[in-house]
């Protein structure tokens, strides 16, 4: 079968590899759509896989349909559609016990971060994973599932963590109206009813489908976000930013905009940096936020959320032998939403 697969250091390519074979509690799922998402360049081009053992296939956005069982295996059945939840735990801890192995206790001490970041992904056609992974998902289109267990599970989580803080006559400044951010004011507006949204992004058309996507603003980074935020807050700030690229720059701008005790949520693996002892860093009261990824039940909402109509995910599809001009887009900023390799 075909995979894309990390070979060595900043070299991926598309390589035949055999059909896995499921283990015990395993299956294999023939994978319909994975997701690219900026993760997969910091591991293909910035080093992020340093740690981990080579090769391993890509992609950790995963939705595919059962096609083996292995032994003992019974809470799936062949010919389901699932996706797959990817983040890496022990399996041991308490939290991976509550579905929370993206804040596993021994993560920093695990062979990999996730299905597709250091151990084989989805960029193929077959895929073998736990069963325990697998969460079901009948009924939604493959492209939409996949990107489900990333970009959506991820701006659910971080928002989860704010809730308190949105409500009417509140505002939430997303930076970054990409594959993440674009759900993100989704789930604004259908979780947190009357809450404002600035939408902030430097690309004609992420700013456009913001404005589909119904914000009360869109701005460029610089004076044009700082004149929105003043104008639609009545210069209080925003109560909420989410920072979906996490460079130097947008950390600063997303500070800047916040208002007293307000929160700062920094998602997005730009390398940026924030010195939070600087005098006038960030406002008083302020907190800081580093979400990471979602727990396996927050992911059960996020498709029921899909179900009901809530979230309707931008993609652009590819073919798995594009994979390599898939990469080029990302790198490129040519992808508005997400991009998947489909089937």
């Amino acid at each position: 079968m075909r995979a894309y697969r990390m070979l060595a250091p900043g070299v991926a390519r598309l390589v035949e590899v055999p059909v896995p074979d499921p283990g015990p509690g395993q299956v294999r799922l023939d994978v319909l759509a994975a997701g690219l998402c900026h993760s997969d360049l910091h591991v293909v081009d910035g080093g992020a896989a340093a740690a981990w053992r080579l090769p391993f296939t890509l992609g950790h956005e995963v939705c595919g349909t059962v096609a083996e069982l292995g032994a003992g295996v019974t809470t799936c059945a062949v010919g389901d559609q699932v996706v797959v939840h990817a983040p890496w735990g022990c399996d041991a801890c308490l939290r991976c016990a509550a579905g929370m192995s993206n804040y596993c206790d021994r993560r920093a001490s695990l062979p990999a971060a996730g299905i597709g970041l250091g151990t084989d992904g989805g960029m193929a056609e077959a895929l073998v994973v736990d069963a325990t992974r697998l969460v079901p998902a009948p009924g939604i289109d493959a492209a939409t599932a996949a990107v489900l267990t990333d970009a959506a599970l991820t701006s659910f989580h971080a928002l989860s963590g704010v809730r308190d803080l949105l409500g009417t006559d509140t505002t939430v400044v997303v930076i970054g109206v990409g594959g993440l951010g674009h759900v993100a004011v989704q789930l604004v507006h259908g979780l947190a009813a009357g809450t404002r949204v600035i939408a902030v992004d430097t690309r004609d058309e992420a700013l456009e489908l913001a404005r589909r996507l119904g914000v009360d603003a869109v701005a460029r980074p610089g004076p044009d976000t700082h004149g929105a935020v003043t104008r639609i807050t009545g210069g209080r700030g925003a109560d909420v930013v989410l920072d979906f690229v996490g460079a130097d720059a947008t950390i600063e701008l997303g500070a800047s905009v916040l208002r007293p005790a307000g929160e700062l949520v920094l998602v997005g693996s730009g390398g940026g940096r924030l010195v939070v002892t600087k005098p006038g860093a960030l406002p008083a009261g302020a907190r800081v936020r580093l979400p990471f990824w979602g727990s396996r039940p927050e992911l059960l909402q996020v498709i029921e959320l899909t179900r009901n109509g809530l979230l309707q995910v931008e993609t652009t599809t590819m073919p798995l032998a594009d994979a390599a001009t898939a990469f080029d887009l990302l790198r490129d900023a040519r992808v508005v939403g997400r991009l998947v390799l489909a089937r």
